[in-house]
């Protein structure tokens, strides 16, 4: 029986393939060069071949993996024309609404189901570093935190409101307790290394450059998920800045949030495809302006006209 492909690791291969270097793949694709390398040893895995090797001046193809390029090319186009068939065949009333993390859009699905009720709206959830689904035509708009985890060229973000950073820590961290601290005051500690983001939303979240454009520590855990960094910080062994109004970190027993004075907030924000003339989009973006305007507590009736 033949092996199911994850198109995203048949990407990741082409990429590096005609790099033929893992860092600038990795800097192409917006992923750490770590997780890449886990991610072409995963394909290599699920096909049962080694299709790339590492040479003193980069990479290399493989036999197997110079014969498994062009049919991994052609795959991903069919993949790409399969979607944008589908997508031309669907109703134009069809909106698919991405939001990420811990962010709630209720409020304004609900008054875009009410303003258009024969259309069929969709939400999907995501992480932040599944961002790429809007750029991949995987849903229509996104609600997301800046800084963007993905390139913002041909995209439109309307802001819709700034929320503050935090420092996440145990309650038994020596700064549990301070009203507030400073960046000079966490200089020293060391920070959740966080995969597969890239290099501006991670010197964001770890309040680079640091005096001396020297690197923030990183602790000796690297986080694929939140669940990873929430681990790590009540394990005692990094610290983390987190938005002020993610409120995940409250179902782990003992951490703790601290102000930080002098840092500037990240946004919460609605990005879309500059081109793109589907009027559920542009409704979704006036809903949620005129509602999501702060963390969500509960959510209210919609508007009864349009």
């Amino acid at each position: 029986m033949l092996p199911d492909l994850d198109l995203r690791l048949v990407r990741y291969f082409t990429v590096v393939a005609e790099q033929l270097n893992f860092a600038r793949a990795a800097e192409e694709l917006r992923v750490a060069q770590p997780s890449l390398s886990r991610q072409i040893q995963r394909l290599e895995n699920t096909l049962g071949v080694r299709l790339l090797e590492r040479t003193t001046q980069g990479s290399r193809l493989t036999a197997a993996g110079a014969a498994f390029l062009p049919q991994a090319q052609r795959l991903l186009h069919g993949a790409q024309q399969a979607v944008q068939t589908a997508r031309a065949a669907a109703p134009a009333r069809t909106i698919t609404i991405g939001y990420v993390d811990d962010l709630v859009i209720t409020p304004a699905v609900r008054n875009l189901r009410h303003r258009y009720p024969d259309a069929h709206v969709r939400t999907r959830h995501l992480g932040s570093q599944d961002a790429s689904a809007l750029l991949e035509r995987q849903v229509d708009v996104l609600v997301t935190r800046t800084p963007l985890p993905i390139p913002a060229e041909d995209l439109e973000v309307t802001v819709l409101y700034s929320e503050a950073r935090v420092l996440l820590v145990p309650a038994s961290h020596r700064l549990s307790g301070k009203e507030a601290v400073t960046a000079a005051d966490i200089a020293a500690e060391p920070l959740v290394g966080c995969t597969g983001m890239g290099v501006e939303w991670t010197t964001f979240w770890r309040l680079e450059p640091r005096p001396g454009s020297e690197p923030a520590p990183v602790g000796p855990t690297l986080a694929e998920t939140y669940e990873d960094k929430l681990e790590a910080i009540t394990d005692g062994t990094a610290i983390a800045v987190v938005p002020a109004g993610d409120r995940r970190y409250t179902l782990r027993p003992g951490l703790v949030t601290v102000a930080l004075d002098g840092i500037e907030p990240c946004q919460i924000v609605v990005a879309t495809r500059s081109a793109d003339t589907n009027p559920l989009v542009t409704g979704f973006v006036r809903s949620a302006k005129d509602l999501l305007v702060g963390p969500i507590t509960s959510v209210a009736a919609p508007p009864s006209n349009a």
